[in-house]
């Protein structure tokens, strides 16, 4: 690999995409979204000794035993098949299909009651308002599909999102709420995450106050989790507790009850075209010959820029509003999962894995971080998405967004030499790989087939790295000091023996009356 990178650092990426067989390699349409990968900085060769190398790390075994439901997430020895859930997975056993099939129906209902006023609170009005209580996977693939199919939510109730533990949060969402009128999603796998149960707790207190009605709740609070006791200690009656599997991560749940806040704002018939639109990328995943594998391809691409050509950051450009908060669900989809240190078999890594990923909403990015990309001296990959159509009527508004998004891209690859000293400043180095997606209208078909093969993408990345892509054990340290220090600035009692020094002065700042 070093070989082939120090190969083609001579040869500009101008050149490299007049090779039309390259092209037809790096290029893929499914589900009405085109991927463009003809400006990685790849050739036919480097593509071929990829392809030994993912032979090399069983990828496709360990495909075929992830849809084989086999205990991939050995950690928590779990199986992961979330693409179950939207039928792409063959050969599950009769009883699986049907539990999964009873679960989307009751989804669907629920969803279909709320949207379309069936559904009354306690003094017979119909639904007006959603808080949705969730953080994490419970809440960052749910909002962003109610945001990105925005045109698709006709005659539905607001809905209105709550993740930060920040009382700001779900107080500035509950501020011009009438109760009589507001339906509750408490969304918690195990119904113990912190800042989702303070947040359901400080709504439930919302809610007496002003009805003075317990028996109130069983008709404005439902519950996510595979946890029904403690939900049901929480007050919440049983026949609003929706089910989610121990074998569907949390930042793979969207396509679980998880979405209920999605279903509500586009309805069961566009969400059922979402997950048909992830189940085509599932079919293509486990069918296709590693050479033409859009998900492993895509790996590929990526290993090879983070470990090869040392790029430790992918920027997320999306140029479309509706897509605006892609960049924040990838986040999580592929550093959490890819973040990793060791591998399957517990041993340090001496290799890097997953860079950071971050990202924004173009052309607003182009007015701020843009000039780093294209001047600055830190090697980085980028994807751009473009949509072809709008709903807005604005044709000349899209064709600016969209030759912008073009331009960025030609810039990037090809950079330009202004072939004057005097001029110098004005260099733009170019020759930063990146991939390009079109999608030609942003519907649920596309969006769910988006979705789905950035995750295969980050799944056959884990295997290519040898790590665990489906735990997330780096985040326990953190909830278990944050415990001592809240008991510690909740009472007066001095426990700074328990923090390190710079801590217990901070908390001793903390508790200090304000003057």
């Amino acid at each position: 690999m070093q070989a082939h990178s120090q190969r083609l650092a001579t040869i500009p990426t101008e050149q490299l995409i007049t090779d039309e067989q390259r092209q037809a390699k790096l290029t893929f349409d499914i589900a009405g979204c085109h991927f463009d990968l003809s400006r990685q900085r790849l050739d036919q060769p480097a593509l071929d000794d990829l392809i030994v190398l993912a032979e090399e790390a069983n990828v496709e075994s360990l495909r075929n035993a992830l849809f084989a439901g086999e205990e991939l997430n050995i950690s928590e020895r779990r199986p992961v098949l979330h693409m179950a859930l939207r039928d792409g997975v063959p050969h599950l056993s009769a009883d699986l299909v049907d539990e999964i099939e009873t679960a989307r129906q009751k989804l669907f209902q629920c969803a279909d009651a709320v949207r379309s006023g069936t559904w009354r609170g306690y003094t017979n009005k119909p639904i007006t308002d959603v808080v949705h209580m969730g953080i994490g996977g419970s809440h960052l693939g749910p909002e962003l599909i109610t945001e990105a199919l925005d045109d698709y939510a006709q005659a539905t109730p607001k809905i209105h999102f709550v993740a930060n533990i920040d009382g700001l949060d779900l107080a500035t969402a509950l501020k011009s709420l009438n109760p009589e009128t507001t339906l509750f999603i408490v969304a918690s796998k195990s119904f113990s995450t912190l800042e989702t149960l303070e947040n359901a707790r400080s709504a439930r207190n919302w809610f007496l106050e002003r009805t003075c009605n317990k028996a109130a709740i069983s008709q404005h609070f439902i519950g996510i989790t595979n946890n029904f006791t403690a939900a049901k200690e929480f007050g919440l009656a049983e026949a609003n507790l929706f089910s989610i599997w121990d074998w569907v991560g949390g930042r793979y749940s969207l396509w679980s009850a998880m979405g209920l806040p999605a279903a509500i704002a586009i309805g069961s018939d566009n969400f059922e075209q979402l997950l048909h639109g992830a189940a085509m990328v599932d079919r293509h995943f486990a069918q296709a010959p590693s050479a033409e594998n859009l998900p492993l391809t895509c790996a590929l691409a990526g290993l090879w820029n983070y470990n090869i050509l040392g790029c430790q950051s992918l920027a997320i450009l999306s140029y479309d509003q509706r897509l605006r908060l892609l960049p924040d669900y990838l986040q999580q989809l592929e550093m959490e999962s890819n973040g990793k240190s060791v591998s399957r078999e517990g041993e340090a890594l001496d290799y890097t894995t997953m860079p950071i990923l971050w990202g924004g909403c173009g052309t607003n990015g182009q007015h701020a971080y843009h000039q780093l990309l294209h001047q600055g001296t830190s090697a980085y990959a980028a994807d751009i998405i473009i949509v072809a159509k709008d709903t807005a009527n604005l044709p000349h508004h899209r064709n600016w967004l969209n030759a912008n998004a073009l331009a960025q891209a030609q810039a990037m690859a090809n950079g330009w030499d202004p072939q004057s000293t005097d001029e110098s400043h004005r260099a733009v180095i170019g020759q930063h790989p990146l991939s390009m997606v079109l999608i030609d209208e942003l519907g649920p078909t596309q969006l769910g087939a988006l979705l789905a093969t950035y995750e295969h993408k980050v799944f056959c990345q884990g295997a290519l790295w040898n790590i665990n892509s489906f735990d997330q054990w780096g985040v326990e340290l953190g909830k278990k000091l944050a415990e001592p220090i809240y008991r510690s600035l909740s009472d007066q009692h001095d426990l700074g023996s328990l923090y390190d020094r710079a801590t217990d002065a901070l908390i001793t700042r903390l508790k200090k009356p304000q003057t």
